[in-house]
């Protein structure tokens, strides 16, 4: 299914390209994609009727859920039915994209592919955001004028949402070297492509996304330290982030602290945070059950609001908290049930195949997830289309069952 995979990485590809897909007209793009992705899909498995489709530990909650929003606007339990209708249709495009990636990616040949194309985007993406960084007017792509008053980075309107995706995709090139699973002549690429990303990060000046990937770091040297005849990859950790810190400094480590200093007046303060949460919160427990229907906190906030700044409140920065507030106890636990799976398939893949490929790439998705969760706490990127397709799409390669593309008993064992 070469066609579907393509698919797939396109879909990905333009949602980040496209601002992250927030506006209306790139979510309509990746749902009509999705879509039509289905369809071409549905017309190969009929005519294949030899193939059958597989199934995820992932799918039946997010099934769930998905069951749980569209409740809520058919016995209008929501405090906007069409505000809770384009969330749902954007939840169903997520719910499409992630059951096309199990039937698409299903071989370590399948994934290999995605791991190069993972990379090589990661690297273009974050090369562009540093060159932009370096010769920036404020403007997306130097003429998209941005009106929400803080400063783009790369393609993203807000580089706490770079930050998302570079959480997301740097593992890809990061947890083979380091575990080293990677071919010697091909060392060289693959730290550059995992380099590059790493800085760019660092100069988004995002504090969430820095303190995720530390989380990221203390995990995989966790797993490092744990694993026999392993430490020695200790020094390509450190090999490896000295050379991002280098060309951070080589970009301007006082240009950094100025950038950080300066956006803590631009986005949202530690009060207000802590004024949104409250306030979230105090919406769930108005409305335990199902909350006030998906895509409404805009709506219902302003009836909860303890400290007024003059400014829309359309995210609570915590996506656990929003997802309590929006959905109740029935989507938190449809959410759990997604988030324990996710751990627990994880876990169980990295173990069954440790010390091969297969693992190890299944190993990036799971440092991914985990870095991505952790911003989660204190951002909103769960609500990035892009980043949430992507967010899914590693998922699925950390919890899936990665068969053989060959019979040979050291395919599992073959490097990129």
């Amino acid at each position: 299914m070469k066609f579907l995979r393509l698919g797939i990485c396109t879909l990905v590809a333009f949602g980040i390209a496209a601002h992250g897909g927030v506006e209306d007209w790139a979510r309509a793009v990746l749902e009509a994609g999705a879509g039509l992705l289905f369809l071409a899909w549905a017309v190969w498995f009929y005519r294949h009727r030899e193939e059958q489709p597989v199934s995820s530990p992932l799918l039946p909650p997010l099934i769930a859920f998905a069951l749980v929003v569209a409740g809520q606007w058919l016995f209008r339990t929501t405090a906007s039915g069409y505000n809770t209708r384009i969330e749902w249709l954007l939840l169903v495009a997520d719910l499409i994209f992630l059951f096309l990636a199990v039937q698409a990616f299903r071989t370590l040949e399948d994934w290999r592919g995605f791991v190069w194309f993972g990379m090589v985007f990661g690297f273009v993406v974050s090369l562009f955001a540093i060159l932009q960084h370096l010769s920036s007017n404020g403007e997306i792509y130097w003429f998209r004028e941005v009106r929400s008053g803080v400063e783009p980075f790369g393609p993203y309107v807000n580089r706490n949402h770079f930050a998302g995706f570079a959480e997301l995709i740097l593992p890809l090139a990061l947890v083979p070297i380091l575990m080293g699973r990677v071919r010697k002549q091909r060392r060289a690429v693959v730290g550059l492509l995992a380099v590059l990303p790493i800085a760019a990060l660092f100069l988004s000046a995002s504090r969430g996304g820095i303190v995720s990937f530390c989380v990221q770091l203390t995990l995989l040297a966790y797993l490092i330290l744990r694993s026999r005849g392993l430490g020695k990859h200790l020094l390509a950790m450190a090999a490896v982030l000295l050379v991002a810190c280098l060309m951070v400094s080589w970009v301007g480590v006082g240009l950094l602290l100025e950038r950080l200093s300066t956006f803590q007046s631009l986005e949202v303060t530690g009060g207000k945070r802590a004024a949104m949460r409250k306030g979230a919160w105090h919406i769930f427990l108005d409305h335990p059950l199902v909350g006030t229907g998906l895509g409404t906190l805009q709506i219902v906030y302003p009836a909860y609001e303890t400290l007024y700044d003059g400014k829309v409140v359309n995210h609570t920065h915590n996506d656990y908290l929003e997802a309590l507030a929006e959905t109740g106890l029935l989507g938190g636990l449809c959410c759990a049930w997604f988030l324990g799976v996710l751990l627990r398939e994880s876990l169980k893949r990295f173990h069954d195949v440790n010390h091969s490929f297969a693992g190890t790439l299944q190993l990036s998705g799971l440092v991914a997830c985990c870095g991505f969760l952790v911003h989660s706490l204190v951002d909103f990127n769960l609500h990035i289309p892009a980043n949430s397709l992507l967010f899914f799409l590693m998922a699925h390669l950390s919890s899936a069952r990665i068969g053989r593309s060959t019979p040979s008993p050291s395919a599992s064992r073959h490097r990129p």
